[in-house]
Formats: C-alpha cells, structure tokens, sequence
C-alpha cells in the first residue's frame, strides 16, 4: 500500500517486503474442483496501524469483487502461514524501511548495496536484514552478506545441507532477479578453507572477537498445542459482542450453523473465523476485527494468524479439523455422481487395473501398488522368531498371532520389496515388537529397499486384499501354531465382503443373529454343514466369492440360504432369532481429504510438524523425515541422509501424528515406511509428474556448490565496496572442487575504475555501473553474465548472435540447460528455440 492506495508490486519483486508497509497478495490456483482463491494481507513489524487498517479494508473490497469465494488471510512479518510461505519457494527477505521512505521495490543491477541477511528455515526460507556487525551471527544459520557485486553465504557450522541449500537458492535468486545475472557467488563453509572470503568479510565487518552465539531454536507451536481445538458462537446481544464455547475435540461439522458466525481457536496457534451463508453482511465484515479482538482478549500473540472462511468454500486445513466433513453430491469409491433433480445417482465405475502404471495417482488414488501379480511369502512370530507359514494356508490370519507378509513384485526389471507386518488384536506386547525387529532384519536382508507397512487387524489395505486374491480369512482369535492350547469353536460365523479377487474379505463376526446385515453374504460354519446366508441386498459377484471362500473355512456341505427362507438349525445354530441391521445400505457420503506433506522434527523432545503447502518431489530432501498424510494410510518417507535418530522415531512421530490430530483420528490408520529411491506407485502418484531418476540425476547441495560458474572458475575476486577498493593485494580464489579448469569460463573482472590491462584500450576501462569485460580465452568461451539477456550489439566481436549458448563454458551451459552441449544438439529444433528463450539465449 502506498499513501492508502494499493499499488501493484513488479514480479521481479515478489517475495520481498518492506518492513514498513503493507502487503496485499491475491493468490489463484485451478483445481479439479474449480478455483482456489486466497486472499492475504501483510503486515509489516514497522508499518503504522493507518495502513493495517487500509489493507484490512480492501481486502474486504476484494472478497465482496470475488464474491465471497477467497480465503482470507492476516499475516503478520515473521509469523507468516504456510499457505503463504509456500507462494515463494526461494524464501522471503524482509528489507529495512518502506515505500514511504523513498524505497523502491526493483533497482535491478544496483552495485551500491552492503547489507547482511540472516536466513532461517528449510522447508520455509526466510531472510532478515540484521546489522552489518558479527553480533549478529551465530553457529547454526545461514548468513549472507550482499556486497551488489558480490554475495557471500557464510554457513554455520551447525547447519543442516538442507538449510545451506535453501541459502544458496535464495542467493542465486537475488543474482538472477536483483542483479540481472550480474553478480559473484562465494561459498564459506569452513572458515579455514576460505581465507579470501573471509578476509573480506573482516574488511566489512571487522574483526571477530569471542565465541560465535549458539543457534536459536524456532518457536513454533507442538503437535498438541494445534490438537487442542475449540469452537466458539460470536453474535451481538443489546451492542455487546459475545463469544461462546459450544465444542472442543473432536468437532463434528453439524456444529456449524448456515445462519451464524464462528470462531474456530486452534490452541492459539491459528484463529478460523467462519462465516455462514445466511449470516448479516455486517457480521461478515466485522470478521477480522472480532478474530483481533479475540485474540486480545485470549492475550495470544498479536502475530497469531486470522484465516477469514467462508460457508461452502472451506480450505483443506480447515475441514481436517472436524471428525468428518463431507460435500453435497460426493460419493465413496469408484462412483461417478450425475445430479438429476434433487436426487443423486451413482453409476459403479469399473477399475482398470492396466492403467496404473500410465496413470500413477489413479494407483495413488486406489491405493494399488500393482496389478497384485508378484510373489507372496508369509512368516508367523513364533518365540519371537520368523516360522514360515504354509503356503496352502496363505491369507488365513488370526487374532492372536502377528504375521509378516514379504511381496516382491518387478518394475523395470528391477525388484521391488513391499514388507507387511499384520498384527493381530489378541497377540501379545512382545509379539508385536519381535514382529517390527524381525521385519528390519528381513529388509537389511533385501538390501533396505523394503516398504514397510504396518497393518492393523481390521483395517488391511486394499493391496494386501489383492494379493490374497480372494482368500483372505481372519479369525477373530486363536492361532495358527501346531500346538493350540484352545480348541476351535464349533460355530462360527463370517462376513464376506467383495465382488471380485483384488477386493475380498472375510472377518470372523461373533456367532449371533445381530450379527447379520442384509446388505452382504454370511458364513455360518458347524460341525455338520456351512450355511452361504445371502442377504436381500447382496450382488451375484458377492454370492461366488463367498463360495470361494466357503470352501477354505469349511470343509462341510454348502448350503446356500436366501434371506427369509432360513431353517429352524439356522437359527438355533445362532442361539435364536435376534433384530439385525435389514436397512440398504446407501453410498455413504465422504470428502476427498487433500494429501498434506510435513516435515517431522522431535529432537527438541517436542512433536513439531512443519507443512508444505503445494507440494511437490522437490520439497523431499534428503536429509529428512517427510510424513505424507493422505487420509486413509500415513506415508513416512526417509531420506538417505536423515540422521539416525529421526529414523528410528519415524514410527512413533506417525503414531504421535496420528494420536495428536484435531480430528480424532482412527490409530488403526496403515502407516507405510518409503525409502529414498524405492517409492512405490501408490506414493508417487501423490506428486505431480514424479521424476524416478532425480535421486541419480538431481544436484547435490555440494554439486549446485561446484556448477556456480562465477564461482568455481574465478581466479580472483575484487570487491569495489563505495568506490574504494577494499584490499589494495590480489584476492586469489581457490578452484572449488570438481570444476577443471580446462573448462572454466573466462576470467572475470570486476567493474572498477582503472584500466584492467594493457591489451585492452582505453574504452576498456569501466565504471561501477557498466557491463562486465568481456574476455575470451583461446577457445572464445564467454562468461554467462556477457551473453544472457542481450542484444546483438551488446555481444563481443566476433559471437554469433544466434547461437549464443555455443560460447558459454561447458560448466556453465549444463548449469543452465541441465545437460551437455552434445545432448542439447541432438534435440528438436524447435525444443532449442524455446529452451534458449527461457533462459535469455536467444
């Protein structure tokens, strides 16, 4: 906002703020079921409550333009949200100062700079301007100091490579945006291999007396503190505004009230005010002044987020609050809805098994790894040991055993592992632990590739239905061993359910008449027969995979009995008639929950979970513990480089995760352990276009490091700091490691005011705000600065304006386009044009 008004901020610029102003960002993203809008105002540490004010005001003006349909959001400078952070993916910088004060947002190739920017975070990266002075510093941040021509990151030695690969990012974006490509890199990540970058940082910052501070954690609010959720009814009562508590955890949707306004409080960590459709317009307008006045009467921080919801436009965040949120017109499965009238009808849609491969978020979808076609191999805990199972008996499992179930499939001719570890109801403590021992020691085995699964009785995934194809049993109790100290019951009874091999259960029921649903087949197994019980609503294809299944339960005559035609036996087999459940089951309704990524953390001793808003394979770095939350199972994903301790607790965060979660989950809910490099389709179907060759061919922290052309390939760096030189000796740069220097660009000489050679003539000499010297070695290789963004008459004598990127270094070119000039020639004509356009070659 500039004097009241809003201003549009250039693109160049997005991502940085002015401390003293205000921000408003309109955010649009199409979505399968329509347009997300979001709607934010920023609110600067230094910006007067004039401007707050404004901003709040059109924000309002702009959600009444879009009627009603964005979320709205107050965010405060350092406290932003992660719906916000996630708009500007190579960090924000918060600038001294504001518009007001003569400030512009873009002064692109500016060199006069000297500023010190502390960044923080990994998965969000801010950077504050700090003061020019090593009070400032400490051991476990990254810190840039931006001389215009020049940017050092100084890396503390506590960092993470995550934390100095989203510096480095952040560097190169301010070479690139601010610079016009036009500026030096230079890397400290041990002081003592740096003597030349340090000794300029001396020159600027003096020198250093005393121990470097120790890092500052983050204070970000735990798991239980967002868990503990509470809903309150706000209206006016004779001018007074009153604000009641109707409900803690866990909410139920119902709560929420067409004609009212809401203030939903996540444990102070975040302020929903929601805003129903036959609520006053004066209700609607006064949201964001009653959340403040909330959250000063609460005493919570001024910084506490406001996201303003309105009635049918709900954000994902806000429905994974409740128990259960559900949409008009939405169906359970593999159902296509057609609204006719007022009465929806659900058409079955068949599943295509063949396309899960073509298609990885149908599987992510389904929940299907594969066609189910692998090899299967099936271990009980006995004595805490492995036993193999009988293979004639695979997909019998009983309640009071804990099994682990090996399936090994092929995707391009290489195997893939997938580890089950089924645990019965009934089976002991140590049987539960001596299965997760044994299924580690089974995956060092095979190399520690295996996704390992934790399945819960009761709650087997669709996968491990598939595999079994058909024949999965479980018993309600007892055990599969040898030597049972319980006989069997004489009566049992079971409930099928399933219409085809990938999809059918049987589940041990108590052996009573209640029991019974008519909606599915039933298995009634005694000493002289096995009743096939069919219910009025069951299908043909339930009726033949019970009968399937009829024959691994009992070894007796089938009988198959309608619903209404039972025989006396039937009934006393049951102990007498009872009431059962005879109403049709309908498609019950459900809401498509949107996958969410966090980073997990419990090394402080508290549960931290960080979101990634927008996600995708970039935002799995590896050094970390992802947990990926889709609703119906939790996926840990663990990065090669994830520390020890945050693999081994991996499990516990997800159980944590899971205990924790506003909503009430169910802690049956399949947690699945995914390698780096070993993602299965059901994974990776979440992300969009999942690359499976970025483990091999993506950039290590240590190779963006070395690809920095301006940096491996400089043989000297002289920094022209207010037009006086700061060190009157040559600064010689060491050559990182793995640049040769057959390879590097040419030499690049700074822009300072005296002649920079004798072969050079006297129109050689350059001021601070001209372009670089242009100076070929013997092969007419050219530094990218000379080439990208510029006219034919820009270029030094003798370059072919159409094939520009033919003299950059071969470092520099596969640090542009991704791959070597050889590869880049072979392609299309046209694919050159358009990738040489991109990147200012053209």
């Amino acid at each position: 906002l500039q004097n009241m008004k809003m201003v549009p901020v250039p693109e160049k610029a997005y991502g940085t703020f002015f401390e003293g102003d205000c921000y408003i960002v309109l955010h649009t993203k199409r979505t399968s079921r329509g347009t997300a809008v979001d709607l934010h105002y920023w609110i600067g540490k230094d910006s007067s409550q004039d401007e707050q004010g404004a901003a709040a005001m059109y924000v309002t003006q702009l959600d009444n333009a879009l009627r009603g349909n964005p979320v709205q959001h107050r965010e405060v400078q350092g406290h932003e949200s992660e719906t916000f952070q996630s708009y500007f993916r190579n960090g924000i910088i918060y600038k001294k100062g504001g518009v007001a004060s003569g400030f512009k947002h873009v002064e692109t190739n500016m060199y006069n700079i000297k500023r010190l920017l502390h960044v923080k975070g990994k998965k969000h990266v801010s950077a504050t301007e700090v003061a020019l002075s090593w009070d400032s510093f400490n051991k476990g941040d990254v810190f840039l100091l931006d001389l215009g021509k020049v940017l050092i990151q100084w890396n503390g030695p506590s960092c993470s490579i995550a934390e100095k690969s989203r510096g480095l990012a952040l560097a190169r974006s301010i070479r690139d945006s601010e610079r016009g490509g036009r500026a030096q890199i230079g890397i400290i990540d041990n002081e003592k291999d740096s003597p030349d970058l340090m000794q300029i940082m001396r020159m600027v910052l003096g020198e250093r007396h005393g121990e470097l501070r120790d890092a500052i954690p983050d204070t970000k609010a735990d798991e239980l503190q967002k868990a503990n959720v509470r809903l309150y009814h706000v209206y006016e009562k004779d001018n007074d505004l009153v604000v009641q508590e109707i409900a803690t955890r866990p909410l139920t949707q119902d709560l929420l009230q067409h004609e009212d306004c809401y203030i939903l409080d996540q444990g102070g960590f975040k302020i929903y005010v929601w805003r129903g459709k036959a609520s006053s317009p004066e209700e609607k307008k006064a949201a964001f002044t009653r959340a403040v006045g909330f959250i000063q009467a609460k005493g919570y921080p001024s910084s506490t987020n406001v996201e303003v919801i309105n009635d049918g436009a709900e954000s994902a965040m806000f429905k994974q609050l409740f128990q259960r949120w559900t949409e008009k017109n939405e169906t359970q499965g593999l159902g296509k809805v057609y609204t006719t009238g007022k009465i929806a009808k659900v058409e079955q849609v068949k599943f295509d098994i063949t396309q899960l491969h073509a298609r990885p978020e149908l599987a992510a979808e389904q929940r299907m790894v594969d066609d189910a076609s692998g090899e299967v191999e099936v271990w009980r805990i006995e004595d805490l040991e492995m036993k193999p199972v009988n293979p004639k008996t695979y997909g019998q499992f009983y309640g009071g055993d804990c099994y682990l179930v090996l399936y090994t499939y092929l995707r391009s001719g290489r195997p893939h592992y997938i580890l089950y570890m089924w645990q019965g109801r009934h089976a002991s403590l140590d049987e539960v632990t001596a299965c997760a021992l044994n299924a580690i020691e089974l995956d060092k085995k095979h190399g520690d590739q295996a996704v390992q699964v934790r399945v819960t009785m009761g709650k087997e995934p669709t996968h491990f239905l598939a595999i079994f194809k058909g024949k999965l049993v479980i018993y309600e109790g007892g055990t599969s061993r040898a030597q049972q100290s319980t006989p069997e019951p004489a009566i049992r009874l079971f409930q099928v359910r399933g219409t085809d091999e990938m999809n059918t259960k049987a589940t041990e029921v108590p052996a009573r008449a209640s029991s019974l649903n008519s909606n599915d087949v039933f298995l009634l197994t005694t000493s002289q027969v096995c009743y096939l019980w069919c219910g009025k609503g069951c299908s043909g294809d339930e009726r033949e995979m019970a009968k399937m299944v009829a024959n691994i339960v009992s070894k007796r005559d089938k009988h198959t009995i309608l619903e209404g035609q039972e025989p006396a036996e039937f009934w006393e087999a049951l102990g007498g008639k009872a009431p059962y459940a005879s109403e049709k089951r309908f498609q019950e309704k459900i809401t498509h929950y949107q996958p969410r990524l966090f980073e997990c953390s419990n090394q402080t001793g508290r549960f931290i979970m960080t979101e990634v808003v927008g996600f995708c394979q970039e935002d799995l770095d590896e050094d970390d513990v992802m947990l990926l939350d889709t609703w119906e199972e939790i996926f840990l994903w663990v990065g090669k480089g994830s520390n020890t301790y945050e693999r081994n607790e991996a499990i516990a965060s997800a159980k944590e995760y899971l205990k924790t979660h506003p909503a009430g989950r169910d802690l049956a809910t399949p947690i699945i352990l995914v390698k780096q490099g070993y993602e299965p389709l059901n994974f990776t179907g979440w992300f969009n276009a999942w690359d499976p060759y970025k483990w091999s061919d993506g950039k290590s922290y240590e190779e963006m490091k070395n690809s920095l052309g301006d940096v491996s390939a400089i043989s000297e760096i002289k920094v022209d700091l207010n037009n006086i030189n700061l060190n009157k000796t040559t600064l010689s740069i060491p050559i990182s490691a793995g640049a040769s220097t057959a390879n590097a660009s040419p030499e690049y000489k700074p822009h300072l005011n005296h002649s920079t050679s004798n072969s050079h003539s006297s129109s050689s000499s350059y001021n601070s705000t001209s372009s670089p010297s242009p100076l070929p070695n013997g092969e007419g290789i050219y530094s990218r600065e000379v080439l990208m963004n510029k006219a034919v008459d820009e270029l030094p004598e003798g370059v072919d304006p159409t094939k520009k990127e033919y003299y950059l270094s071969d470092a520099d070119f596969h640090d542009i386009f991704g791959k070597s000039k050889d590869e880049f020639y072979q392609m299309p004509k046209w694919k050159q044009q358009n990738e040489k356009k991109q990147y200012g070659l053209f």
